[in-house]
């Protein structure tokens, strides 16, 4: 990687991005627990609005999941010295892009051309 980056703030920041994720995935436990469907104590549509709550909190607990792998992911290229590079053309990836998103594993010009695909 070129001397003009810094792996220990790359390393702070996806610390810190993991650290936010899984303080996330703590309170969103709640939400995405199972819906009570005794229609005596919960109205059709307030389960309906249950349903939908619990179906999108699911899907962000997904992402979120993601996330955290590809955090991970990027912390172990760090340590390996791997950090920074694109994983199809092993070019270095623009330090603004990594500023943007650390965890990412392409450089743009691969990026784009799987966006093609």
């Amino acid at each position: 990687m070129s001397d003009n980056i810094d792996l220990k703030l790359f390393k702070r920041r996806l610390l810190q991005q993991q650290k936010e994720l899984l303080d996330l995935e703590e309170t969103g436990d709640d939400a995405a627990k199972t819906v009570e469907l005794d229609q005596t104590r919960v109205g059709r549509l307030s389960r309906m609005d249950a349903l939908q709550g619990q179906a999108m909190s699911l899907e962000i607990k997904r992402r979120r999941q993601i996330e955290l792998k590809q955090i991970s992911a990027a912390l172990r290229r760090v340590e390996d010295g791997a950090f920074g590079y694109c994983l199809v053309c092993d070019e270095e990836i623009a330090i603004k892009r990594l500023e943007i998103n650390p965890a990412t594993t392409l450089c743009i010009n691969c990026a784009e051309k799987s966006e093609m695909c």
